[in-house]
């Protein structure tokens, strides 16, 4: 029955991956609010087609956390399910990811229209200027800018050594980091077909400043407090990897 659920899920999140991806031609010459405004809700559907058909919804720790100004969100990294809810949650972002998605047929063109921060992963300090300097564009125009920090999607029990690059940002564009985490792992694990009926839990922080402080510094508060949240979620410390996997979704 989980194989037969999921798979109408699926089938549903692709026929509408196809059909907001071809509005999203269409609304290209608009400004990005009203482009962003009508494309996320595709995945607002999706997270209504996932809990109405496989059973799997989500409650949320720290709503009021998230502050009026753009900020920077660093966000844990084990499911494809994060990257609806945060579209669901938060005010108009954009994200840094690897501009292979891009080249997805229907899918990778929605997200274009979204305006990411598309980076090349293997291009080390050109990449890392890509995302400081179009991150502080983005912030700018009053985007928030989504960095997944582990680089990739990490399984339950481990955490991924964070990048430099979404605290770089946030320091040379003086805004504040808020941190995300979640076990979406648990009902949606990476590269799994299969979507467990559950509850999902998002936990958001307080927004942490980047004023006086070095990048290591911030980076290393996120990461503990990262640490710190998914021990609580999961019930054991996690393990770090030793491998750095370079930022982008």
């Amino acid at each position: 029955m989980l194989f037969i659920r999921s798979a109408i899920f699926l089938i549903f999140q692709m026929i509408t991956a196809i059909l907001f991806s071809l509005i999203g031609f269409l609304l290209w010459p608009l400004p990005f609010k009203w482009r962003y405004k009508i494309i996320s809700r595709w995945a607002v559907l999706n997270l209504w087609f996932v809990e109405k058909i496989c059973g799997l919804s989500y409650q949320i720790e720290g709503l009021d956390n998230i502050p009026d100004e753009p900020c920077v969100i660093m966000c844990k990294h084990q499911s494809a399910w994060e990257t609806l809810v945060l579209q669901a949650v938060f005010p108009p972002q954009v994200w840094v990811l690897k501009r292979e998605l891009l080249w997805i047929p229907f899918f990778g063109w929605g997200l274009a229209v979204l305006n990411p921060i598309a980076i090349d992963r293997g291009a080390g300090r050109k990449a890392l200027h890509q995302v400081l300097e179009q991150g502080k564009e983005r912030l700018e125009s009053g985007a928030w800018v989504v960095v997944f920090p582990e680089g990739t999607r990490i399984p339950r029990g481990e955490m991924g050594r964070f990048g430099m690059g979404a605290a770089r940002l946030a320091v040379e564009a003086q805004c504040a980091v808020v941190p995300v985490a979640h076990d979406a792992g648990k009902a949606w694990p990476r590269h799994s077909f299969i979507r467990h009926p559950g509850i999902i839990n998002l936990v958001i922080g307080e927004k942490i400043t980047s004023v006086n402080k070095k990048a290591v510094e911030l980076n290393e508060q996120v990461y503990q407090w990262m640490e710190q949240q998914m021990t609580r979620l999961e019930g054991s410390k996690p393990v770090t990897r030793k491998i750095l996997v370079k930022e982008g979704k």
